[in-house]
């Protein structure tokens, strides 16, 4: 004998309009490129930091995302 569950109804996606998502989108644009500025440029003619710390650091990230450093 075959029992019957009941089909629960499918879950209400919110949406959200692009005038919403226009500001986390602009910030999140502007920290990407500023850890693209790091990993990428820092220690080139525009460098905003002395010394070789940060190169040092993202070392191994420069080479992986194809940047030449040495």
């Amino acid at each position: 004998m075959a029992t019957a569950f009941p089909v629960p109804a499918a879950p209400a996606v919110p949406v959200v309009s692009l005038r919403a998502l226009a500001p986390y989108a602009v910030f999140a644009g502007v920290i990407l490129l500023a850890l693209l500025y790091l990993v990428g440029m820092d220690q080139g003619a525009t460098s905003m930091f002395s010394g070789t710390m940060i190169h040092e650091f993202v070392h191994d990230g420069r080479h992986l995302l194809g940047f030449p450093c040495h």
